[in-house]
């Protein structure tokens, strides 16, 4: 038999078609991979690629930390995880769904139910703020269709000590209360992105880089001291725990600056525990709620009257027999005080006297001393609700609406609003904006609004209530002296005012002989025997007003000073000068 043999012309042409064939096969890859223009080529493969497996993840931006005046945090954001589904994705693995739902401690048919609303979405959450481990615990069951992605939730160290003045964020770590509020653009950062490479179950396989980087808000250092804020709390909060109030108040203001170094109200909540809070305890109550302040007003309507030129701390008014008829109402003192200057009508918080004293003023002398002292207008915090109070004008007024301004009915204000008054008592008539913020050690000239004489005269005048035989004797503090006025008034109810619902006040500054801080002090309704702000009020703003003066480091004063002073208060004013009768 012989052998095969193979035409050569027939293996060159097999060999030129395979050739032909490779160079063919070569030519279509280098146009799939190279040719921008080829149908279906690279750019289309590429994107088809990237449209699988890249993606653009948002990077959380850091929300800018708040802080007290000597920066103690008290808010800060804490990273966390929140896990998240593609409910078309999870829909289609219910074997996956016992073990999903049993480690989100839901039923399987909570789940089900759940993923059924949004089974048209790509995106739902199952749990957000989650501790990292907790998060990590989830992911690794593996389930296709859940992912995570890193979120910040705010916290809150100080707890319900500043929770009113700081205020709370949402879920989405947006400001809804407090300070939170008020600078939630300062504090908001912004947002950034990064591009990442992820598998088909959507995990991250590689990092490509950012492609915007997260900015970082900025922080906020408030005005108050966060020590300050721990001393007004305690005290306040054992007040209205001992006298069964419906709520309390207290603002500590610094006078040479108008900086608030402590608010605190009653009751309060604990932000960082979002379940337990009551909308009623939200309120910053010492500027957003008002009330009528009674007596506290009667040393700020007596500059008013000083300012006359008509009257001195020794002009005597007679309040014999112990009540005055204005119209239809008689306005009563507790006692018949008979014959007294006008430093015991302050002393005393004689009604008679100061209405007696009122009737002589012409209508707006005293409505127009309150306004310059800042009632009936914002005081500049720009906190969220702020209240600017009611501040009645009349264009024709009857007595018993003038003798009502000059004790404190009539008119509302908030806490920070009487702080304030009092405030331009103590530097000798300088008004400051009042300030939420600490003041970066500039000097801000505050507005000369009544001449020093005249609050000097009226601080003699607060000194004597709490020396013997004063309202507020209750209000004194070791080592420090101190110049102050109770304030109790009946709450207002339908068609008139209540006979046993009162306000309790007390406002006083500290120390007298070179004032650093006003202290206000307000409790509402106390509920036992005791709601005079001589007993309910006052042994707060003492118990205050002591601690700060020391965490302030205020040098006490010397005891020869101090028994000079006493001294001289001891001397009757009408001995003196042999007064003249009102």
């Amino acid at each position: 038999m012989r052998p095969l043999t193979l035409k050569s012309w027939r293996f060159y042409s097999v060999l030129l078609a395979l050739l032909v064939l490779a160079v063919a096969l070569l030519g279509r890859i280098a146009s799939l991979q190279v040719l921008p223009d080829a149908d279906r080529g690279f750019e289309f493969l590429q994107g088809q690629g990237n449209a699988r497996t890249l993606r653009t993840e948002p990077i959380s931006a850091y929300r800018g930390v708040i802080t007290d005046r000597n920066g103690e945090p008290l808010a800060v954001s804490t990273p966390v995880e929140s896990i998240w589904a593609n409910p078309q994705v999870l829909l289609q693995k219910p074997q996956q769904w016992a073990a999903l739902s049993q480690k989100l401690g839901w039923s399987q048919a909570e789940l089900e139910s759940r993923l059924s609303r949004f089974s048209n979405k790509e995106f739902m959450y199952l749990e957000r703020h989650l501790p990292p481990q907790e998060a990590q615990g989830i992911l690794a069951l593996g389930v296709d269709g859940v992912y995570s992605q890193r979120e910040y939730r705010r916290y809150y160290p100080a707890g319900e000590v500043a929770a009113q003045l700081v205020g709370i964020t949402d879920v989405d770590d947006r400001g809804q209360e407090g300070m939170e509020l008020a600078y939630d653009a300062w504090l908001t950062g912004e947002s950034g992105a990064k591009q990442v490479i992820k598998d088909l179950r959507g995990r991250t396989v590689k990092d490509l880089g950012l492609t915007k980087a997260a900015r970082s808000g900025r922080p906020l250092a408030l005005s108050i001291d966060l020590r300050l804020q721990h001393l007004a709390h305690r005290e306040l909060k054992k007040a209205v725990q001992e006298f069964g109030a419906k709520a309390g108040s207290v603002v500590v203001l610094d006078v040479r600056t108008g900086e608030v170094l402590a608010m605190v109200n009653q009751p309060s909540y604990n932000p960082n525990d979002r379940a337990s809070i009551k909308t009623a305890s939200l309120r910053n109550r010492a500027l957003t709620d008002v009330f009528e302040p009674g007596s506290t007003m009667k040393p700020l309507a007596m500059v008013a009257a000083l300012e006359t030129g008509r009257f001195e701390p020794y002009t005597v008014i007679d309040t014999t027999p112990g009540y005055v008829q204005v119209g239809r109402k008689a306005l009563y003192d507790p006692v018949d005080y008979g014959k007294l200057d006008l430093t015991h009508v302050i002393s005393k918080s004689s009604q008679v006297g100061m209405t007696k004293l009122a009737l002589k003023l012409e209508p707006n002398i005293i409505r127009n001393m309150y306004y310059r002292l800042g009632l009936g207008q914002g005081t500049g915090t720009g906190f969220p609700g702020e209240a600017v109070g009611v501040l009645p004008s009349y264009n024709k007024w009857k007595p018993i609406q003038q003798a009502t301004y000059a004790f404190g009915y009539g008119l509302n204000l908030t806490m920070v609003q009487l702080a304030q008054a009092y405030s331009v008592l103590a530097t000798g008539g300088i008004k400051h904006p009042v300030s939420l913020l600490r003041k970066e050690g500039e000097e801000i000239p505050g507005e000369q609004i009544v001449d020093k004489q005249y609050t000097h005269k009226v601080m003699k005048m607060l000194r004597k209530v709490v020396a013997t035989g004063g309202t507020g004797t209750r209000a004194n503090v070791d080592s420090y002296s101190v110049a102050g006025k109770t304030g109790t008034a009946h709450k207002a109810d339908a068609g008139g005012y209540s006979e046993n619902r009162y306000v309790g006040s007390f406002v006083g500054v500290a120390p007298a002989q070179d004032p650093a801080i006003v202290v206000a002090v307000m409790i509402d309704e106390p509920r036992d025997d005791k709601y005079h702000g001589g007993q309910v009020a006052a042994p707060i703003f003492s118990s205050i007003t002591g601690g700060a003066l020391r965490l302030l480091q205020e040098p006490p004063e010397n005891e020869g000073a101090r028994v000079s002073v006493r001294k001289l208060e001891s001397t009757p004013a009408l001995a003196q000068h042999g007064g003249t009768l009102l």
